[in-house]
């Protein structure tokens, strides 16, 4: 009997047809995890969320140290934000928040915290480190916009927000003119290249009018060529002087103010500016004889900024203030009388050197020496009195 021979060897085939199963398989369970991932819902950034509800978010911080040769505390200072003998400062934080669509109803929120926030608060605002600097609704329809609420002057070449100036210490024109106002104001575009702007408000730095009159706004901005920006504005309205009157309450007069502003890229490294700013005020100040008189003050600036390496900028400012009836800087006619010195007003001038280093895309650190002099001595040092005055200050901005 014979016995057919039964193979345990699977053939060639079978082999090759196990091996494609098993490869198949292993495929398939690496790609369930993969698959799943791919069709998971991706969570959106907050810049995301803002982008598509049309809304932008922007901010900063500005810290510093500044050191002055005189005592600008305990004495006369002609800064604005910088009158500390040697101090690390907290400035500004800023935050701004906006929805300001071409077509439209949108609005802009600016708040400004730290030290600085006390300086530009408006007339009659709690004394604090925190300001609404900014608030207002907006309507723009084809070339018109209109806003209404608190908004910033259209007045110099700075400004409060800190990343926007290429100098750490503000001008002396920038503290010669209002910081803000509340009211309306309409742009209007007549060209690509030109604009109209008229507005009414309160005045200088009032959430709430001091007096029953307006102030009348009048604006214009202009690139007749693209490396030229123009710009000149006015101001017209009953203001406070310095004087009052038998009943003990300041009196008030018609104040005048215009600003003219350029600036031009000579070449893209290279970019030159200019302002002038004069102001006149009705029965501003004393006549010294019991009764008063019209006071006036004028003054301009030169600037230079070289970005002679890509992270690295060099920013000058040269200018000067006179001062003709001590109503803009009340305190130097003070010092110089308590040095035995009789002025019904003063000049003023400044020359600053700022290098900046952009370290990051969102972080510059600046140095800067700054020195102002005065015709007369009215800086304190010690129990004596100088006609100068330096400071050194570094400042570092971080911007989100």
């Amino acid at each position: 009997m014979t016995v057919a021979a039964i193979s345990i060897n699977p053939s060639l085939r079978e082999i090759s047809m196990q091996k494609t199963v098993l490869s198949i398989s292993v495929a398939a369970a690496l790609a369930v995890p993969g698959l799943a991932s791919a069709q998971a819902p991706a969570v959106p950034t907050l810049d995301k969320v803002l982008e598509a509800s049309g809304i932008s978010m922007s901010g900063y911080i500005d810290t510093a140290y500044t050191h002055a040769n005189r005592n600008i505390e305990a004495g006369f200072s002609p800064r604005v934000f910088d009158s500390y003998n040697n101090d690390f400062l907290l400035h500004q934080v800023g935050l701004q928040i906006a929805k300001q669509p071409k077509s439209g109803f949108g609005g802009l929120v600016n708040i400004t915290a730290g030290k600085d926030a006390s300086v530009v608060r408006s007339v009659g605002s709690t004394d604090s480190t925190f300001d609404v600097t900014q608030a207002y609704l907006q309507y723009a329809d084809g070339p018109l916009t209109v806003i209404g609420g608190k908004f910033t002057t259209l007045h110099g070449t700075e400004v409060i927000w800190s990343p926007s100036n290429a100098n750490y210490s503000r001008s002396l024109l920038f503290g010669s003119v209002p910081f803000t106002h509340t009211g309306v104001r309409a742009t209007f575009a007549a060209t690509d290249s030109l604009n109209l702007i008229a507005g009414l408000n309160n005045g200088w730095d009032q959430m709430t009018d001091n007096n029953k009159s307006k102030t009348l706004e009048l604006g214009v901005t202009a690139t007749p060529i693209k490396p030229l920006s123009l710009a000149a504005s006015y101001y017209g309205g009953t203001e406070f002087g310095s004087v009052t009157d038998a009943g003990g309450n300041n009196i008030q007069g018609k104040r005048d103010s215009f600003n003219f502003v350029a600036s031009y890229t000579v070449i893209d490294p290279l970019s030159v500016g200019f302002e002038y700013l004069t102001v006149k005020q009705k029965d501003a100040v004393s006549d010294g004889a019991g009764g008063t008189k019209d006071a006036k003050y004028n003054g301009y600036a030169f600037y230079v900024g070289y970005t002679f390496i890509p992270k690295w900028k060099l920013s000058l400012r040269a200018e000067s203030v006179d001062d003709k009836d001590g109503f803009r800087f009340p305190g130097a006619v003070t010092a110089a009388a308590a040095n035995g010195v009789t002025i019904t007003g003063s000049k003023h001038k400044e020359f600053t050197a700022t290098l900046g280093w952009a370290a990051a895309d969102n972080f510059e650190l600046r140095g800067e020496v700054r020195q102002d002099k005065a015709n007369e001595a009215v800086y304190l040092d010690g129990v004596n009195y100088s006609k100068s005055l330096l400071t050194y200050a570094l400042q570092g901005i971080y911007k989100f």
